[in-house]
């Protein structure tokens, strides 16, 4: 290598005995220069180098972030079943005892079909229908999901738990006692509904922790011992109230149905679930913590014992308002949560949204298949879920590795 000074303008040849990897500055080469990596094919290609216009490496273009895969998942997740919740919609407003063509039911949702049983059909009997199962099962998977994490165990179910029977004992309470007048089916109802759910939460969640630590199968335990005395209180007061026509009304709570649905008892139920949907995904965090653990989450800094209280609080208001408007509807809170967090994985933010549509989905399709199996007849819709549910259950239980946590 020559170590003299090279005037600028000179030509490099690469091949006659100069350095390929110096760089001509029109000043004393420096051997820091020279690092096996400035080589780049465009900085030096052995043509004529002027040193005091010496060429600038150009930078590599940055490829641009891709989306994580998590979130392009999710996208997928959510658009799927939004696509599949519509489908099943357009399904439920033209499929029952009375078929509605498809075309008609497009007029009818647009505004452009005339006066008609077809547009009566859709708009007052099917249409409200379709949006409260929409609503109710969107809100027990929501609290199914929460539930879940707050026990930390995934047999947790507003129905297996006894939080419906509790809510459906407070609402025939409310209505053989007739607790509220003129608004018995707007405000008193759901407050009854509420009392008795809250009321069955507690006890259950203290006799499974009785000792100091709780455990799936006494959870599961004290769940169903708990609904059957609250379905035992639930006849004997119906008993007590000598009125025969409060049997019907206390078996339609006892199955779950969709058939009282009308546009004015639409609005708490929805209202609810938008406002507890959307508190329950501001705390997604917390709720995140407690399934690393009650000691981590407490190290974290997350006071467990009062958010958990206040949880309870809130997803017994969701569940009674819920009960209140369609009945106890069982298993639609245990497995829209599983089938949710095998799509999309744990973290709520994803898993909340993601559950919501997965029972909504769940419902409309439980409520079409009670209104067509033995049409012109309705079957109660939680008969449906019960018999999907129940086999579920069990298939839960049995992949569960023995010894292992729920």
């Amino acid at each position: 290598m020559s170590t003299g000074t090279r005037a600028p303008g000179s030509t490099e040849n690469p091949g006659a005995g100069g350095d390929p990897g110096a760089a001509g500055n029109g000043g004393t080469e420096s051997g820091g220069t020279e690092s096996g990596g400035t080589e780049s094919g465009g900085t030096e290609s052995g043509g004529t180098e002027s040193g005091s216009t010496a060429k600038r490496a150009v930078p590599a273009r940055v490829p641009r972030p891709r989306p994580p895969a998590g979130r392009l998942r999710h996208s997928a997740v959510v658009a799927g079943l939004l696509l599949a919740l519509a489908a099943a919609c357009l399904a439920s407003l033209a499929l029952g005892s009375v078929r509605v063509p498809p075309g008609q039911v497009i007029d009818a949702l647009t505004g452009r079909a005339g006066p008609s049983p077809y547009r009566t059909i859709v708009l007052d009997v099917r249409l409200p229908r379709l949006l409260l199962g929409v609503v109710v099962g969107a809100g027990l998977a929501v609290v199914g999901t929460v539930l879940q994490a707050l026990v930390r165990n995934r047999l947790a179910d507003p129905f297996l738990l006894g939080i419906s029977s509790g809510a459906s004992a407070g609402a025939v309470l409310v209505l053989v006692v007739g607790i509220g007048g003129g608004i018995t089916t707007t405000l008193a109802l759901p407050a009854g509904a509420f009392a008795g759910a809250l009321l069955s939460l507690v006890l259950v969640y203290g006799l499974a922790r009785r000792g100091g630590t709780m455990t799936g199968p006494r959870l599961v335990l004290a769940g169903v011992a708990v609904s059957y005395v609250l379905s035992a209180l639930t006849t004997l007061i119906l008993a007590a109230g000598g009125r025969p026509e409060h049997f019907r009304e206390a078996l339609y709570w006892s199955l779950g149905g969709l058939g009282s649905a009308r546009w004015d008892t639409l609005v708490l139920p929805a209202a609810v679930l938008l406002l507890g949907l959307g508190v329950l995904l501001a705390l997604a965090r917390p709720l995140d913590l407690l399934l690393v653990g009650e000691e981590d989450a407490t190290v974290l800094g997350l006071d467990t014992a009062r958010f958990r209280a206040a949880v309870f609080v809130l997803v017994s208001l969701v569940t009674a308002v819920m009960v209140a408007a369609s009945g106890a509807v069982g298993f639609i809170g245990l497995m829209a949560p599983h089938a949710a967090r095998l799509a999309v994985g744990a973290p709520h933010r994803r898993l909340l949204p993601v559950a919501a549509l997965g029972g909504a989905l769940a419902l409309v399709l439980a409520d079409l298949g009670a209104r067509t199996l033995i049409a012109p007849q309705d079957l109660p819709v939680g008969v449906l879920t019960a018999l999907v549910g129940g086999p579920f259950f069990l298939w839960l239980m049995r992949r569960r590795p023995e010894g292992a946590p729920l």
